[in-house]
């Protein structure tokens, strides 16, 4: 009796040539490329942070010295008001370095027939000022845009008085030179542009014009002192206005803020 013997199928053959073969992974540079993209990106970035932030800090600083600078020319139109009624901050007469202290200058018209002495002198004076008094100016009013003879802004009129004139010692005048008033500390005074006095473009200056009334306004009775209900009382010492002009430079050589304004001195009651 013969025994069958099961034995497992023939397994196929399958040719090795016939097998698919496994393709390496190759790079072409793409990630590196991208990477770069970005990085130049993140550099445009900063970049346009940084002068962003310049920027706001130019224009912070500008404002800053223009309202310092204005803050001073507010300063000298108060002191100029305080030289034409001879007084100190607090209303109390002021002493020396005063204008009335010192008759070697020029001294405000007290009575109607002092004015057209004071004006005589103010003409015949170099830049037909003194002691920061002026003679009424005549062309160009806005003087502090014309620097000098060749201004770049328009050549001024002949006959007409340059920035440059105006402010030497003795022709304008500073702050606190004929009031007295100080600035506080030497070393931290309440206003920086004030203390600056180095040169003709630092610190500030004022300029007040003497002009009187013309006797034709006088007599046309155009100048009257009405006690009527609908009227306000002309109480003026003589018949004549004062023009206030206060400039003063920031610490940046581009500031520069000029401020005006006419003044009546009153009559004080008795």
């Amino acid at each position: 009796m013969s025994s069958l013997i099961c034995s497992p199928p023939p397994r196929p053959i399958v040719s090795r040539a016939l097998r698919p073969l496994k393709r390496r992974a190759s790079q072409h540079g793409i990630a590196l490329f991208v990477v770069i993209v970005f990085v130049m990106l993140s550099m445009l970035l900063a970049l346009w942070a940084s002068r962003t932030s310049m920027f706001n800090e130019l224009v912070v600083g500008n404002d800053a010295d223009y309202q310092r600078a204005f803050e001073a020319a507010q300063a000298l139109l108060q002191d100029a008001e305080l030289d034409i009624r001879g007084q100190t901050a607090d209303g109390k007469p002021c002493a020396a370095p005063c204008r009335q202290w010192n008759f070697t200058q020029l001294q405000f018209p007290t009575e109607a027939k002092e004015i057209n002495g004071l004006v005589a002198t103010l003409n015949a004076a170099e830049g037909k000022c003194k002691d920061g008094l002026c003679a009424r100016r005549t062309g160009h009013q806005d003087f502090w845009n014309y620097e000098n003879d060749v201004t770049p802004v328009s050549p001024p009129d002949a006959g007409e008085v340059t920035l440059d004139k105006l402010t030497k010692s003795g022709v304008g005048a500073r702050y606190g030179e004929y009031t007295g008033a100080q600035l506080g500390d030497k070393d931290n005074p309440a206003n920086p542009i004030l203390a600056r006095r180095g040169g003709p473009k630092e610190g500030g200056w004022y300029w007040i014009e003497v002009m009187p009334y013309s006797d034709a306004a006088k007599t046309a009775n155009l100048i009257v002192s009405s006690e009527a209900s609908n009227q306000l009382s002309l109480n003026l010492d003589v018949y004549v206005i004062y023009r206030i002009t206060a400039l003063a430079y920031g610490l940046k050589d581009s500031t520069k803020v000029v401020l005006q304004q006419t003044y009546a001195r009153q009559r004080m009651k008795d």
